[in-house]
């Protein structure tokens, strides 16, 4: 069953509404071959159409319903902005049906189209399906009043101008006023509500976008305060080396060993942003994650109750919350996620979980669970893990239910000593529903690097 759906469930809401929409619209050429395609032969027995005037009508009206549904198509691609306006095609849809409708209306008075019945039908019905893919191509509603009364015009103006009654122009230009009318609102509304959808859409990717820059960017900044001083320190000590050692000193070994020192420092620290091995607060994580997933347009739930938690279980817990809802923004559709943390007899246990994972995911790379394997690496899976590793914790990932994905992570507590360290509270229990709010730079508390001292060669 997932494989017959899963051609519609991997596609996102603005997608669905797209293809919803244009559907829709192509379903238009069957519904006036069947409303209009009948029409030629029927009569009332008196004056019944010729059978070669009767194959031409439904002919036209095939062509006319092909040559509309084409033009709903192009005019939905300028919607979605995939192409520019069709001006030149809806110019000259609505020429050759204005075109036929005249030679339609010459055959009617000439007598080789008796009916006149079937011949309203047949022109007021083209010239209605006609409008509907016309109000698709225009853009300000005053265009779409004007292509309403411009269709009833042309439908009736031809019909008293070559002596087929007045009564007749007349009731087919009602009658056009009226289904054009409503016909109009609805494709003008399909048309717009497409066009939000559309742009709803660019928002959320946007959204989430700007809070992967700003990680990115607090990454950069945390990697300047590791690297910017120590890597100063090194120059001015290798310059100092340099002109210690051409004057002969011995201090210049004194200091190339002091360089050398900085550097391998500088290179556990940068491990460290790297990895990630800083102080990060399980209350801003939570903080954050509620903040960052509403304003990307997620439903997030975060129930967390008051635990008095050590600061390293917090800290290893923080990450897991910023690792994951960083892919939750990253990867998959989520629209909801829920964040519980619970108390366990002897242990903590942190669940995150969203409906964003695709179950074609696990064969084609592009599920949240093969977006966690393939950055097991460094800074996903087993980064985690290495993390809740130090405090004996695991982590547990993979699909939860259909189209959801839970990541768990289980942390053994300390047995509480009359000596315990201090524990820090976490964030108290609330329940969040895309809230947004304002939230600074996501990530924990920063760590400064260490200052080191210069020494003076006089």
């Amino acid at each position: 069953m997932s494989r017959l759906t899963g051609w519609w469930s991997r596609r996102s809401s603005a997608e669905k509404v797209e293809l919803y929409t244009r559907w829709t619209f192509h379903l238009f050429v069957p519904i006036e071959l069947f409303v209009l395609g009948g029409t030629p032969f029927n009569h009332d027995g008196e004056r019944p159409l010729p059978t070669q005037a009767a194959v031409g009508l439904l002919l036209w009206i095939g062509v006319h319903a092909v040559l509309c549904a084409f033009l709903a198509s192009r005019a939905l691609d300028h919607t979605t902005g995939k192409r520019e306006r069709p001006v030149r095609l809806a110019v000259a849809v609505a020429g050759v049906t204005l075109a036929v409708d005249l030679a339609l209306n010459l055959l009617w008075a000439g007598g080789a189209l008796p009916d006149p019945a079937v011949n309203v039908s047949v022109l007021a019905g083209t010239s209605i399906f006609t409008l509907c893919a016309l109000v698709l191509c225009l853009g300000p509603v005053r265009h779409v009043v004007y292509a309403v009364l411009g269709t009833a015009v042309a439908t009736g103006a031809p019909m008293a101008a070559v002596g087929n009654g007045l009564d007749m122009a007349a009731g087919s230009a009602v009658g056009i006023l009226v289904g054009g009318v409503f016909i109009s609102m609805t494709s003008g509304f399909s048309s717009w509500l497409l066009r939000i959808v559309q742009e709803l859409e660019r928002s959320r990717d946007l959204k989430a976008r700007l809070a992967v820059a700003e990680e990115r960017l607090r990454f950069g900044r945390d990697l300047h305060d590791v690297m910017g001083r120590n890597l100063s320190v090194i120059a001015l000590k290798s310059e100092l080396a340099v002109q210690l050692s051409r004057r002969g000193r011995p201090e210049a070994v004194d200091q190339m060993v002091e360089v050398q020192r900085i550097a391998q420092e500088s290179q556990r620290e940068v491990r460290e942003v790297v990895r990630g091995y800083r102080e990060a607060d399980l209350r801003v994580e939570l903080e954050g994650a509620r903040g960052v997933l509403g304003a990307a347009g997620i439903d997030c739930a975060v129930d967390a109750p008051a635990l008095d938690l050590p600061s390293e279980v917090q800290s290893a817990l923080g990450w897991v919350v910023r690792e994951t809802t960083t892919n939750v923004l990253r990867h998959g559709d989520a629209r909801r996620c829920a964040i519980v943390l619970r108390a366990e007899p002897g242990a903590v246990l942190l669940t995150v979980e969203n409906d964003g994972a695709e179950e074609a995911g696990a064969g084609d790379g592009t599920g949240t669970a093969d977006v966690l394997s393939r950055a097991g690496r460094g800074s996903g899976l087993a980064g985690l893990r290495e993390r809740l590793g130090a405090v004996d914790g695991t982590l547990d990932a993979g699909p939860a239910a259909p189209h959801s994905f839970r990541v768990t992570a289980r942390v053994p507590l300390p047995r509480t000593g009359r000596s315990g360290a201090a524990r820090t509270p976490a964030v108290p229990a609330r329940a969040v529903r895309g809230e947004n709010e304002e939230y600074g730079e996501h990530g924990g508390h920063e760590k400064h690097g260490r200052h080191e001292k210069e020494e003076t060669v006089a």
